[in-house]
């Protein structure tokens, strides 16, 4: 690691938004050569700070050294002209574009021909190539971006950081979609640039992962820094209790739920898409919560989100409280009292320039229709404020719009939309990605309280020890088929691993 100065410097920030003070006299240093880890909960700041250090946000206070030198960013063109470049938490690429058009998109090389200037594609190949074999990634430059999986995806936007000769890369949440071995090997290409002396801020929620990579760890709460420490010096335990001001003695809660007769069994399904899930059979139980687990790719979400009536089936039966029932869409769904929170969060489940209280409200606004065809606003008004209070939504009132919260409480908003409409089945497809642990813990704690009244829970989800914590079984799919289901009392990572395998070479 370098012992030249710091490469970046946040001095004395302070951001405010209507209603809220995000970042409050907040001091950083990052050294080159080395990655520093951003921790904090959800609307602790992490995000913000870095918005204001990529020139997305003007610091309300303070100033930001680069390099010994004082710079002010009035855009993120400016930050990248500058060497920092940053790597969102949610991947917006170009999806009907190559590889190499993402990468030098507003940058394209060119060559003259006449009185024009063309793009020049075997050089824009070439470089990309070389992009590529220089970090030990295997993406084919021409392929549309459509066709990556999410993995792919953030190898590109790795990639595209390095291009600007970036000097200091942020990276917000990049492990959320990747599997293990994915991790592993973005950890190569993490130390990789490290060593080549490029500073890494690494903001995540995975303690274990932070241990793993950090040098140096900043943790934050409520906008303020709690302090800065070199990453050997901590432990888990440590972390949340700084992170959170409290001790958490139990990552998940006690859990009181009795898991009764079997309220939905679905038969043989098999989707429309060949390549997607095959022959899938298993049964939910009355206040159960069954865990889906398996490797990305597993077709998890394309199986739940068929059930939902999202997508469509080839073949196969549902059947509810002992029903045959047909699905064709998420009317049909909702009308059978189930609710599908989504994996993508800001893809599909947010309305971003809508209020905290139309989105709790417009899957369940008809209910709300009164005398005269009127909504009734103060039952609206009512049951908004009940919501925001159950699930403890950090917001400055429901009037605020949903994008300006942090993502552990958009979730939390989301939730509670659903939970208006009443559902006897709840789907949760990885509903606690990019969540801090002390948002995960309230998360767990109302799961645990819906199944104990009798509410039935499918949770996806790809952290082992969720899985492990929170099931009382769990069904492992690998490559759209359903390899075993397990007791969530005796299930162990070895037992789970096998069976999301068992069909790979």
């Amino acid at each position: 690691m370098s012992d030249i100065g710091n490469v970046v410097e946040l001095r004395h920030i302070s951001k405010s938004f209507p209603g809220v003070k995000a970042l409050d006299d907040v001091s950083v240093n990052v050294r080159p050569g080395s990655v520093h880890a951003l921790m904090g909960e959800n609307g602790a700041g992490k995000s913000t700070l870095m918005k204001c250090l990529f020139g997305i946000y003007e610091p309300d206070e303070g100033e930001i050294m680069l390099a010994g030198k004082k710079v002010t960013f009035t855009g993120a063109r400016q930050a990248l002209d500058a060497g920092i470049s940053m790597i969102h938490q949610e991947l917006h690429p170009i999806p009907y574009r190559s590889v190499m058009d993402n990468i030098w998109l507003g940058r394209y090389p060119t060559r003259n021909f006449g009185l024009f200037k063309l793009v020049n594609s075997a050089k824009m190949y070439r470089d990309t190539k070389a992009l590529f074999d220089g970090l030990e990634m295997d993406v084919d430059p021409k392929i549309w971006v459509r066709t990556l999986s999410v993995s792919k995806i953030q190898s590109m936007e790795i990639a595209r950081s390095v291009s600007y000769n970036a000097k200091v890369i942020i990276m917000d949440e990049p492990t959320s979609s990747l599997t293990e071995n994915e991790v592993e090997h973005l950890f190569k290409i993490i130390r990789k640039l490290r060593d080549e002396g490029r500073a890494i801020i690494y903001i995540s929620h995975k303690m274990e992962e932070i241990l793993e990579i950090a040098d140096e760890v900043t943790i934050m709460r409520d906008g303020k820094v709690v302090g800065t420490y070199p990453s050997a010096e901590l432990t888990t335990d440590l972390i949340i209790k700084r992170m959170v001001g409290r001790d958490l003695t139990n990552r998940f809660p006690p859990r009181e739920n009795v898991p009764g007769e079997v309220i939905m069994r679905v038969e043989n399904f098999t989707s429309a898409n060949p390549q997607s899930f095959k022959d899938v059979s298993f049964e939910l139980r009355k206040g159960e919560i069954l865990g889906l687990g398996g490797l990305m790719g597993a077709q998890r979400t394309e199986l739940v989100e068929s059930i939902f009536g999202l997508r469509l089936v080839k073949s196969g039966k549902i059947w509810l409280n002992g029903q045959e029932v047909t699905i064709k869409n998420p009317i049909q769904a909702k009308a059978h009292k189930i609710a599908l929170l989504t994996e993508e969060r800001r893809t599909t489940g947010i309305f971003p320039i809508l209020s905290v209280a139309d989105n709790t409200l417009i899957a369940n606004i008809r209910s709300y229709i009164g005398r005269f065809l009127l909504l009734d606003r103060k039952r609206e008004a009512r049951d908004v404020q009940r919501s925001v209070d159950t699930l403890m939504v950090k917001t400055p009132s429901p009037s605020t719009l949903i994008q300006n919260l942090s993502g552990g409480n958009q979730q939390k908003v989301i939730v509670a939309r659903w939970l208006l409409t009443e559902p006897d089945i709840l789907i949760l497809d990885e509903p606690t990605r990019g969540i801090d642990v002390g948002a995960k813990y309230e998360i767990y704690s109302l799961i645990a309280d819906l199944a104990k009244r009798g509410k039935s829970i499918i949770m996806i989800s790809s952290e082992m020890p969720e899985l492990l914590g929170m099931s009382d079984r769990i069904m492992v799919m690998c490559e759209g088929r359903a390899t075993g289901i397990l007791d969530g009392k005796t299930a162990t990572q070895e037992k789970i691993m096998e069976l999301a395998t068992e069909f790979m070479s």
